[in-house]
């Protein structure tokens, strides 16, 4: 098993497979100028299940796929199965926006997908518009719809935003009422294309969104947190489903992060905040073994930054890349 200078296991993997997204979220990226990336630039398909296999020997189990939007790659179903037949590969989840899924989620149980994360900030429709700059809730709906339907565990992701959805908290925690989904609320980042917006001056922090579900529903308790769990976890009695708060900002859960990146272009991230410590695909299509690259990772692993803090002080610059040129 891979192991990190501060004695942390590793074995989950982010893989972003498109910097392209069908919304256009103002937290995540600019409406205008987006400078798509040629597709030589990304990584293949080929060179993806290569790193799966080389990273599944070094102890990954479990790989999340992300984009951008991952569902607005062509042939995704494809590459879906042949990751699914890696030795080693436990579980695969899936990030998406939902607009393109609704119809490919039999297929995604046929694959055996563990989970699907689904972002949805807000269940107005005109909040949704105004937020994403695209109306597709009902086709994000629908997807929710599908998803469990089909019995995949689904988790509900929601940005919160003050001024832009933060009255949206309280209905949002009523999905969980009576569907079986994990609704969390994620503090903003500042992976924009822009950095910090002014309006985070008023930061829900994670801390306040708790006290403010609290305030309506006193009965809400905590509950156990699986290990290296970045969402603190809570069930109101008598609801089906629970409620999650991911303090992603404020970066309390680095003690027990077993993550590492890769985004589409192959930069290697050992923390989101970092800004790259190598490109595997620069070190695949230079013809380096499999051998050289584990080396390459294991070294990186051992100059791992102890937080998201550090890591960003680490930076040669301030933070200004889009959350899809990372991997959501």
């Amino acid at each position: 098993m891979l192991i990190d200078n501060h004695g942390r296991p590793i074995n989950y993997l982010r893989l972003a497979i498109t910097d392209r997204c069908n919304l256009r979220c103002f937290y995540c990226m600019p409406e205008e100028g987006i400078q798509y990336l040629p597709k030589p630039h990304l990584l293949s398909y080929e060179e993806m299940l290569r790193l799966c296999r080389i990273l599944a020997e070094m102890g990954i189990s479990k790989v999340r796929i992300t984009g951008g939007e991952p569902f607005v790659r062509r042939d995704i179903i494809p590459f879906l199965w042949k990751l699914s037949e890696i030795e080693g590969i436990e579980k695969i989840n899936i990030t998406t926006n939902g607009v393109l899924t609704a119809p490919l989620v039999p297929e995604l149980k046929q694959i055996g997908i563990s989970s699907v994360n689904l972002s949805l900030d807000s269940l107005d429709r005109q909040r949704f518009f105004e937020i994403t700059r695209r109306d597709e809730f009902p086709k994000v709906w629908a997807t929710l719809e599908a998803l469990l339907a089909h019995d995949i565990p689904v988790k509900v992701n929601t940005v919160v935003m003050a001024g832009k959805n933060d009255a949206d908290i309280l209905s949002m925690v009523e999905l969980a009422r009576n569907q079986n989904v994990s609704v969390r609320f994620i503090e903003e980042m500042p992976f924009n294309g822009e950095g910090l917006r002014p309006e985070q001056m008023e930061f829900w922090s994670y801390r306040r969104i708790i006290d403010l579900i609290r305030s309506e529903h006193l009965e809400l308790y905590k509950l156990q947190d699986e290990p290296n769990s970045t969402s603190y976890n809570y069930h109101i009695p008598n609801f089906k489903g629970t409620i999650g708060v991911i303090a992603a900002f404020s970066r309390t859960f680095c003690g027990t992060c077993n993550r590492i990146r890769v985004t589409p272009t192959g930069s290697f991230r050992t923390c989101l905040y970092d800004d790259g410590v190598f490109n595997v695909r620069d070190f695949m299509r230079q013809k380096l073994s499999d051998e050289e690259i584990k080396q390459r990772i294991y070294d990186a692993l051992q100059n791992r930054a102890k937080d998201g803090f550090e890591a960003e002080n680490r930076r040669s610059g301030a933070i200004s890349e889009s959350m899809t040129t990372i991997g959501g």
